[in-house]
This record gives C-alpha cells, sequence and structure tokens, in this order.
C-alpha cells in the first residue's frame, strides 16, 4: 500500500538516524528520559522527508484554517467488494481559532466486483461553534448479496443483489447549551435498478418475501440532538460524543411509502492507564424502525451505518432487519513512542429482529488486530488497517483513513 500526505509539513531532526525516527527511541541522558512529548511525534511525511533529506514545519495537534490534507491511494481486499483500488483521504481545518474542528472525508473506489463507492461525509464548524452543518452524499454501483432478515439467518441464505443508489443527507445544529446542539435535518435515499438472482436452492428469498422493488425512494426530515466533548473528532482521546436522530419519510415529499425511524448513536474515549496515550473506546449503534414499512435497502443493516463501520468481521449487509442493536469496544495504544505506529484490539456484537414487533435475534459477535500508521500528526489522522473475525467462517481486512469511531 502506498500512502502520501499532500500536506507534508514535519520538522525534522536531521541528527536523528531513520531507524530512531521509526522506533522513537534516542539515546538521551537521564535529565531528558520523559514520556514522548507532542514536539516527538512523527509521522510518515517526516519518515519520507527524513529519507530525501528535507525539511517541513508542522506541528502534531495543531489543526488551524489552513487546510490539512490527507490522502492514501491503496490496493484493499474485503469480503463485499474482493480486490478494490481505493483512494480515500480527510481535509481537516478550523474555520476560526477557536472553532472545532471540521473535517471533510471522501474516498472512491472499484473493485473486482465491479462495485463504484464515492461517499463524501462532512462536519463543518462555524467560526464561534454556533452552527455545525453535517453532509452524508453517496453514490454507489453496487452489486452486493443479502442473507435475509435477522441476526439469525444463514450465511446458505444468499441472494445476490445489484443496484444503484444515491444520497444527499444535510443537517443544521445549532449550540443551545454547553456541548449540546439540536437541529433540522433532510434526508433522501433512492435506489434504481435493483434486482436479485433468489437464493441457490430455489426458495422465496426474505428480500421477495418483504416486498421487492426496482425502484424506491425515501424522502423525509430529520430531528436531531447532539452532545459532543471529544477533543478530536478524527482520532478522539477523551470525552464522548452522543448523537439521537428521528427520520420522518413521508409521501407528500417524494417518498414511496411513509416510514419513521430512531438513531442512537453513544460514544465514549478513556485514557487508560489515565497517564498513558493509550485509549479505551467505546461505541453503542442502535437503529430502529419506529413505523411503517422502508424499501428492504433501507432498513438497518451491518455497515450501513454513515461510516460503514459497524460490525467489522463481517460483510456489509450481512444482518438485516427492522431493529439493530450494536455495541463495540476497541483498545488503542502505542507501538512506537513516537506514535508512527499503533495498534488496536478490538470486539463487536449486533442484535437484529427480524420484522417489526418481533424479538431481538442471536448476537453475532466478531473480534479483530489492527495496525495504525500514522498519516497526519497534525489533524492525528492515522491509516487504519484491520482483520476482523465473525461467524460462519466470515473474516475480511478493513483498510480506512481514520478512526472506525
Amino acid at each position: 500500500m502506498l500512502a502520501f500526505n499532500v500536506s507534508v509539513k514535519a520538522q525534522i531532526d536531521k541528527s536523528v538516524s531513520l531507524p530512531q525516527l521509526v522506533t522513537g527511541k534516542k539515546n538521551v541522558t537521564d535529565t531528558t528520559k520523559v514520556a514522548a512529548k507532542k514536539s516527538d511525534q512523527t509521522d510518515l511525511p517526516d519518515v519520507i522527508h527524513q529519507l530525501f533529506h528535507t525539511k517541513t514545519s508542522a506541528q502534531p495537534d495543531s489543526v488551524t484554517t489552513k487546510p490539512e490534507l490527507s490522502v492514501v491511494p491503496a490496493v484493499g481486499y474485503t469480503l463485499v467488494s474482493k480486490l478494490a483500488i481505493v483512494l480515500s483521504g480527510n481535509i481537516a481545518f478550523r474555520t476560526g481559532p477557536q472553532s472545532r474542528i471540521s473535517t471533510v472525508v471522501a474516498s472512491a473506489s472499484y473493485t473486482q466486483n465491479k462495485q463504484f463507492i464515492m461517499p463524501v461525509l462532512s462536519s463543518i464548524w462555524t467560526k464561534n461553534n454556533k452552527f455545525n452543518f453535517v453532509g452524508d452524499y453517496r453514490y454507489y454501483q453496487y452489486p452486493q448479496s443479502t442473507y435475509g432478515l435477522g441476526s439469525g439467518s444463514s450465511i446458505k441464505n444468499e441472494d445476490p443483489m445489484d443496484f444503484s443508489f444515491a444520497r444527499f443527507y444535510e443537517t443544521a445544529l445549532r449550540h443551545v447549551t454547553g456541548n449540546w446542539y439540536a437541529g433540522l435535518g433532510y434526508a433522501i435515499d433512492t435506489y434504481w435498478n435493483v434486482s436479485h438472482s433468489g437464493t441457490t436452492d430455489g426458495a422465496v428469498s426474505d428480500f421477495g418475501k418483504y416486498g421487492s422493488s426496482k425502484h424506491s425512494v425515501s424522502s423525509g426530515f430529520t430531528l436531531n440532538l447532539l452532545h459532543d466533548s471529544r477533543d478530536n473528532s478524527i482520532n478522539p482521546t477523551k470525552g464522548w460524543y452522543g448523537s439521537v436522530q428521528y427520520r420522518d419519510s413521508r409521501e407528500f415529499l417524494g417518498s414511496t411509502q411513509d416510514w419513521q425511524s430512531l438513531i442512537i448513536d453513544l460514544r465514549k474515549y478513556i485514557r487508560f492507564p489515565a497517564s498513558s496515550d493509550n485509549v479505551l473506546a467505546f461505541w453503542s449503534y442502535d437503529w430502529v424502525i419506529l413505523s411503517g414499512n422502508p424499501a428492504y435497502l433501507n432498513l438497518p443493516s451491518t455497515s450501513w451505518d454513515p461510516n460503514s463501520a459497524t460490525g467489522r468481521g463481517y460483510i456489509q449487509g450481512r444482518f438485516r432487519g427492522a431493529q439493530m442493536v450494536y455495541a463495540e469496544s476497541e483498545y488503542r495504544f502505542k507501538i512506537t513512542r513516537n506514535g508512527l505506529l499503533g495498534g488496536v484490539l478490538f470486539v463487536n456484537g449486533e442484535s437484529l429482529s427480524a420484522q417489526q414487533g418481533t424479538a431481538l435475534q442471536a448476537i453475532q459477535p466478531a473480534f479483530g488486530p489492527g495496525l495504525r500508521l500514522k498519516l497526519n500528526k497534525t489533524s492525528r489522522t492515522n491509516i487504519a488497517v484491520d482483520y476482523g473475525f465473525g461467524r460462519e467462517g466470515s473474516r475480511g481486512l478493513f483498510i480506512d483513513v481514520g478512526e472506525i469511531f
């Protein structure tokens, strides 16, 4: 995998050798043997500049009004895509000296399964943090299998699907008090050219039973409540994040049918041990259809959250249903003192019901290790490489820019 940062501005100490730069270890006196300071932190551009004997001037954790752009071209492999060529990156900046960090995260992928994927996620804070504008825009050409409803569905029930998909979500949040924000949004999803092959044994699939359609639209307004006390939205080390979204899709706004949903997203970050830079992170993501019957592809499903992050260890869309309860914990730790290399250990579990009013089914667990390579120490952006293991032989490699949650 080739990775680079187009805003490489790291000041390099030429008295430090490349091995010392990578490991973060130096020959120091007893009076200078202290934990790695921010000024000692190293990212991938530092290594590149050390190799070519050039200097830059970036400082860690110093995002300013000048955008910091991090880009990673990569070759990856996942269960849903097989071999994939990916260009992924983010932009981090502040709209004012005291404003929160604004981010735009985007990627473009083409896969062995002839999928084209282009999501763009944005979170823009105004100069005085009075408003936060959150966007989610996507275009997919997406062959993807479904495996039935509920978390008790068997991988043997695979029903290959194909569809095109576009999304436009925009939310405006206004400061209420402290770290609390509230606001309104608009959300539209449209699916077209939807087709499926059916199960291998010829039985009617859950997609067929639910009510298959070649085209569907879900359009409506959202009510949103947000709390965010994280120190960094790209790679938090402390604080917590909470989001509640009520969505009301209506026919008079263009929806195929009326339906309502609720999403509750909670995250907590704790330094552990307290004196270290290691972080214990917790995540809960609950997604419930309250009433109505959304299109099959709009139902809660594995890895169909905004960051496509739930269920590492399973193929996207592996589990689907009317209600989804999800929890994950991850331990993030340094491998080198200078922060260039890090690691994670994660475990997650999800449970989904099949239809509204039915009970949640079996909890499906997954776990795995991961590596982190510091791509941009200014914005604390990492290249994330994870390998997840699930049940029924499910496993996969996941590559991303930034932390999973």
